[in-house]
């Protein structure tokens, strides 16, 4: 593991913040996990593109072309053809109290290391998921499209879908409609469409997500947000979950209620072949 700390690069035992900092205290700051594939950091824009918009949601001022090289100079030191990557900007140290402008520098961080989300034999038998009993705050409370550092509605969906013995948590909002799992977005294919929650149905818009719509073009599949609900993934013949720390993932169950008639399904498959090719040769090459 390496990591990049306000402008220095250190193994993680060596790596240091202050305990005043507020994306410690108040989980004020943003992220983006990206991943390294063959030598190439995937979508390495997009991530920052939307690093970007999060950052000035947040009034953070970071300069996005420098965490673009802060992001390749942590995995070139990492050395490593396949990588996940945690690029993190927080608010900076400052007093006591959550007011942000007592803060004079963010706080740039970068971790480069391994990652597995599900262990590889879920990818042959696909994932049992519950539903959470807690729902995902609106726009309005908390914009999910923002990449904050305030992930404890996602850990504590996690932290729920653990206890009663599944491996991911679906998240629905107030009025009952699908989020997201607790880290991936959702898809369902159904008479051979593939749907997935709309942004402001509470869903982040995640980069994989969107490639996965993109690759929906060339496999001439329809690919459509959609509002959805539990219904829709129970009577689904297909649904998976996508994210840059997963990739992509089947799903066999939702509340102990087998999903579809095979799993891996067909379209899962060439999609998940799809994206493993687009993964392998698009990206910024670290050579």
């Amino acid at each position: 593991m390496k990591v990049w700390v306000n402008g220095s690069i250190c193994d993680a035992a060596s790596a240091c913040v202050s305990v005043l900092d507020h994306g410690l205290l108040y989980g004020d700051g943003v992220f983006e996990g990206l991943r390294v594939r063959e030598g190439r950091v995937f979508a390495l824009d997009r991530h920052m593109k939307r690093l970007g918009i999060g950052l000035k949601a947040l009034s953070l001022n970071a300069n996005v072309t420098h965490l673009r090289e802060v992001v390749l100079s942590t995995a070139r030191a990492y050395a490593e053809r396949n990588a996940y990557l945690r690029l993190i900007v927080t608010r900076g140290p400052g007093p006591l109290g959550v007011d942000p402008t007592t803060c004079e520098n963010p706080t740039i961080l970068c971790i480069a290391a391994s990652l597995t989300i599900h262990p590889t034999e879920k990818l042959d038998v696909g994932l049992d998921l519950v539903t959470a009993s807690m729902r995902r705050p609106a726009a309005d409370v908390l914009d999910p499209r923002v990449k904050s550092l305030n992930y404890l509605n996602n850990a504590m969906a996690k932290l729920e879908a653990c206890q009663r013995g599944a491996d991911e948590a679906l998240l629905l909002n107030s009025q009952g409609h699908v989020a997201e799992a607790s880290v991936t977005n959702v898809f369902v294919v159904r008479d051979g469409w593939l749907l997935t929650p709309p942004a402001s149905d509470g869903a982040l818009e995640g980069i994989t997500r969107e490639a996965v719509i993109r690759l929906a073009r060339d496999l001439d599949v329809v690919a459509r947000e959609k509002t959805l609900t539990r219904f829709d993934l129970l009577g689904a013949d297909e649904v998976f979950l996508t994210g840059t720390g997963a990739g992509l993932v089947p799903v066999r169950s939702l509340d102990k209620r087998p999903i579809g008639r095979q799993v891996p399904g067909p379209l899962f498959e060439r999609f998940a072949a799809a994206y493993r090719e687009l993964t392998a040769t698009d990206g910024v090459p670290l050579a």
